[in-house]
């Protein structure tokens, strides 16, 4: 039999709407980030009035979580796009103070377009741009430029219930974003699920880029939101070496069957130690968060 390749904390969820300081509905699929000597979760948080918005949790060990009093002063919107709802924010380490947090800044279902802020402190953020088209979600930055080009995952769409799949972009500036192309396996667009999209912030390693995406399979009750990994070309990021055929992380127990969203794991972050172990941080239900932990060697051997 084969084994897990990640393991759940035993004390999930880690986060919970009763954990908050106010009443609130949900808390789900933070992104996360070592940052000094904390860990910090970048939370959606659906407050009383229906709206996502994104609330900070804090940690010293990485398992005890504690939130800020308020959710994230957020910067003022595009005034050419009045975000309503923010929310599956993915933090990339671009320099030693410059963080850049891409996530979904959405005015209505098939209206989600890319939101860009900048940090450095995590207390005061700063808008970049909105970094897309409407459609367009799931934007993870690498974090390194590919001849002298910022590259991301992104998932354009047209309707979201309908398939859609992991597409890498480029841009100069982080403002302009082009040359545009879906992954690639062995020649053919790599479809895996009936969805799929970008989790974490890609992870180099000397087998090329380890990327943790989500990936969706249709069933006659409705969607079930499932964790794969795969590996891409260190040069050609839109190309994949190989993945794994298995699910690394699914639900199964009631905090991730039962909520806002049934059947559903997702996440937004993996965390590398010095000692090889990955944390992943992912939304269940999106109602709760949980903690997932393996070790990087293995998930890499995974893939090829």
């Amino acid at each position: 039999m084969k084994t897990r390749m990640l393991t759940k904390y035993a004390n999930n969820p880690i986060m919970s709407p009763a954990q908050m300081p106010q009443e609130v509905l949900y808390t789900f699929n933070p992104g996360a980030i070592k940052f000094k000597d904390e860990y910090i979760m970048m939370m959606d948080v659906t407050t009383l009035d229906d709206i996502h918005r994104i609330w900070i949790a804090r940690s010293h060990d990485g398992y005890k979580f504690t939130p800020d009093p308020e959710p994230v002063n957020w910067p003022v919107p595009d005034p050419d796009h009045p975000e309503t709802c923010t929310y599956d924010p993915r933090i990339t380490q671009i320099s030693e103070n410059e963080f850049i947090i891409l996530y979904a800044s959405d005015l209505s279902q098939n209206d989600v377009r890319i939101g860009i802020l900048r940090t450095s402190d995590f207390a005061r953020f700063e808008r970049v741009c909105t970094g897309s088209e409407l459609g367009n979600r799931n934007g993870v930055l690498f974090p390194e430029k590919r001849d002298n080009l910022y590259v991301r995952f992104d998932r354009p769409f047209g309707n979201e219930l309908n398939p859609s799949y992991m597409w890498v972009s480029y841009s100069p500036d982080l403002v302009f974003w082009g040359k545009s192309k879906p992954l690639v396996y062995e020649g053919k667009p790599f479809r895996d699920g009936y969805k799929m999209g970008a989790g974490a912030v890609p992870i180099k390693t000397d087998k090329g880029w380890l990327e943790i995406y989500h990936t969706v399979s249709q069933t006659c009750n409705g969607f079930i939101y499932r964790l794969k990994a795969c590996l891409l070309d260190l040069e050609d990021p839109s190309c994949v070496i190989g993945y794994t055929r298995d699910y690394i992380l699914w639900p199964e127990h009631d905090y991730e069957m039962k909520g806002r969203v049934a059947n559903v794991v997702f996440t937004c972050n993996a965390i590398v130690e010095e000692d090889g172990m990955v944390k992943i941080y992912y939304g269940a239900a999106d109602t709760n968060i949980g903690l997932a932990e393996g070790r990087l060697d293995e998930i890499i051997s995974a893939c090829v």
